[in-house]
């Protein structure tokens, strides 16, 4: 799945684990995509959307 989100953007964050020995590896955050039925201008459709999205209401589920 894609871990970028259809409304807003978002995508992954890059950085480095650090562990207690300094050794540096890289790592990403992906942020919380959900594919969920959205109505889009009056139809249907599935869409991948952050959490944040679907909670603050910038998108309209199929009950």
């Amino acid at each position: 799945m894609s871990s970028k989100c259809d409304v807003c953007g978002k995508g992954p964050n890059f950085g480095n684990n650090i562990s207690h020995a300094h050794n540096v590896t890289h790592r990403r955050w992906n942020p919380n995509i959900q594919r969920v039925r959205v109505i889009v201008n009056g139809t249907h459709k599935k869409l991948n959307v952050c959490s944040r999205c679907i909670r603050s209401g910038k998108v309209e589920k199929i009950a």
